[in-house]
């Protein structure tokens, strides 16, 4: 479980708004969405569920659950490869059958299965964003305003 501090600036029903420094752990977390960079700089707004109650100007510490982003990672990453690899696999195959360059048919379905790949993992991702898991999350109030 990863942890960052930051101040909540602005409260919504359900979640606050934190503004935190990016490190480098960020690069590689997959909630990343979830935060928004301000002009470039290292300073980052956080949208977070809010379990611990905490108003704007104190200063919280966010959490960041890890496991669901090693899934999360597959998919995005590992998953589209595979998926290619399948399809050059079939293409080489049907070639046979069809009367067809190999060459040109593994190549055709490779990338068609990388392509319709993609479109799932987009649309996943989309509905995995929303899960609470994949939140980050107010833990604790490290200081009142």
């Amino acid at each position: 479980m990863a942890t960052e501090e930051g101040i909540v600036f602005k409260i919504d029903s359900q979640t606050a708004w934190v503004k935190t420094i990016k490190t480098s752990s960020c690069k590689a977390c997959a909630a990343r969405s979830s935060c928004h960079s301000l002009g470039g700089g290292k300073e980052m707004e956080v949208e977070a569920i809010n379990r611990a109650g905490a108003k704007v100007g104190q200063k919280v510490v966010l959490s960041f659950d890890t496991s669901p982003l090693l899934k999360a990672t597959f998919m995005l990453y590992v998953f589209p490869i595979i998926a290619m690899v399948v399809g050059a696999f079939i293409g080489q195959k049907m070639a046979t059958f069809l009367n067809f360059d190999a060459s040109m048919l593994s190549a055709i379905m490779g990338f068609s299965f990388f392509g319709l790949t993609i479109l799932f993992v987009k649309s996943r991702g989309n509905k995995l964003a929303k899960k609470e898991e994949y939140q980050p999350k107010i833990i604790r109030i490290i200081k009142q305003s």
